[in-house]
């Protein structure tokens, strides 16, 4: 059997598949207990950032949305679609819209920091009661930042 898999997008402002990013978001969080975010907070986090979906024969399977500034809010596979390349490919998609991709994950969330460091991540910093229920969060960084000299210059190039 053929697996059709199609690249959408929600841009900023838009949720038109936010209803089905929700959906498997709270699959994850019933199954595995991670992405606990309330829905207010999705919802609203969702419709101010672009996201990026994967539907496989018009079923979602994976989505990462980001903010203006390369930072991932939600990253999120299937379970049964992981192993794919879909969360390598969507950060791929971030990674080429930004030259700088950061996030943060559980501490002991080590499927994703695994899979972060496996596509060039970096563990910047740890943080304490990141999380509503005193959960600790790696920062974690993809790229580097050019610093006010290159920057400049490339202003002035312009």
């Amino acid at each position: 059997m053929s697996v059709n898999v199609e690249m959408r997008v929600d841009g900023a402002g838009d949720a038109e598949y936010g209803e089905a990013a929700w959906d498997l978001k709270e699959r994850i969080r019933i199954n595995e207990g991670l992405l606990k975010q309330r829905r207010g907070f999705f919802m609203d986090a969702y419709r101010r950032s672009t996201t990026y979906l994967l539907f496989e024969n018009d079923t979602l399977v994976a989505f990462a949305s980001t903010r203006r500034d390369g930072y991932i809010l939600f990253l999120a596979v299937a379970q049964e679609a992981r192993g794919q390349g879909y969360g390598k490919r969507l950060v791929a998609e971030v990674a080429d819209k930004h030259p700088v991709v950061t996030c943060h994950a559980r501490t002991t969330n080590t499927s994703a920091i695994d899979f972060y460091e496996r596509v060039g991540f970096t563990i910047r910093r740890r943080i304490d009661n990141y999380y509503e229920d005193g959960g600790a969060s790696y920062y974690l960084r993809l790229g580097e930042e050019a610093g006010l000299r290159e920057r400049l210059s490339e202003f002035l190039r312009r």
